[in-house]
């Protein structure tokens, strides 16, 4: 037994050894990690004292933001104050201004899904019909969501005038290249089976990601991409704000002139309309997955 000690005591040393090199590099990552924080807080002015200092400011824009809204006159007509009639008064308008809105959302959303799908078979790393093709196709989806929306919307807004198209070509292009890397990502994860059925048997590159790849991801694709529908709505009410059209515009109108109910009253319709979007895609995403599975 005592000849064997000294090989348990070196494995001892060697485990103890081994422990304290990871801890070390842990700390010293960690002490990285802090450093670099507190120098982006530094060159960002994240400073404490101006957080807390803002706060209250913060509290006091929500308290002027929130309608006046009373319990006797909240069934009221519009031109009683404190009713939700009043609070709504140029609902026709807004209600209007948001199916803008979410048609800008469907259609950019459906130009770049279109897009993104046939930029998705070349961008995946399995089935690239070269390692050129797959850098540069992979390079330009990231290039193309790289841009903020709102930099694409200023741009087509100088280009095109103020309006919806220019909002819908601003979204439909970041679309394209989000899209377009969620795509082949999930097309990597396919199985390749029946890419090489279709390819033995004759069929050519193009046949191949129709009959073999895309019945397999063509659920998740959807899904995907009516997540992105979401995002969009939300992103077709911001960019609203540099003149592309929908109920952002009106939102800016409202917030440079300190309408401040109007300001709460148009923020609740757009989360009412994003939270039935996502009920609506959360309905179609189980019946795809009901189905998929089904089968």
């Amino acid at each position: 037994m005592a000849a064997h000690m000294p090989v348990v005591q070196r494995g001892e040393a060697a485990y103890q050894a081994l422990r304290r090199q990871r801890r070390n590099q842990t700390l010293l990552g960690l002490a990285v990690l802090a450093a670099a924080l507190l120098l982006a807080a530094r060159i960002s002015e994240f400073y404490p004292s101006s957080l807390l200092a803002g706060l209250p400011r913060i509290g006091e824009y929500f308290a002027k933001v929130l309608p006046s809204l009373t319990w006797q006159n909240l069934l009221a007509d519009w031109e009683t104050e404190g009713s939700l009639a009043f609070w709504f008064y140029r609902l026709d308008k807004w209600a209007l201004l948001l199916l803008q809105t979410a048609q800008m959302a469907a259609l950019a959303t459906l130009g770049g899904a279109a897009v993104a799908l046939l930029l998705a078979f070349p961008a995946a790393r399995n089935l690239a019909p070269s390692r050129l093709i797959h850098q540069l196709t992979r390079r330009g989806l990231e290039a193309t969501r790289t841009v903020p929306e709102i930099v694409y919307a200023l741009i087509f807004v100088w280009a095109f005038g103020v309006g919806p198209l220019a909002g819908i070509l601003a979204i439909m292009i970041h679309t394209a290249g989000a899209l377009g890397k969620l795509f082949a990502e999930v097309i990597e994860n396919a199985e390749m089976q029946p890419w090489d059925g279709v390819r033995a048997s004759g069929g050519n590159w193009a046949q191949a990601c129709r009959y073999a790849i895309l019945p397999q991801v063509a659920p998740n694709l959807l899904s995907y991409a009516l997540l992105r529908f979401e995002i969009n709505v939300r992103g077709a009410s911001v960019i609203g704000f540099v003149g592309a059209g929908g109920i952002g515009q009106e939102l800016y109108q409202v917030i440079a002139f300190n309408y401040y109910e109007e300001i709460s009253a148009i923020v609740v319709l757009i989360i009412l309309a994003v939270v039935m979007i996502d009920l609506l895609s959360e309905r179609l995403r189980h019946r795809l997955i009901t189905v998929d599975g089904a089968r």
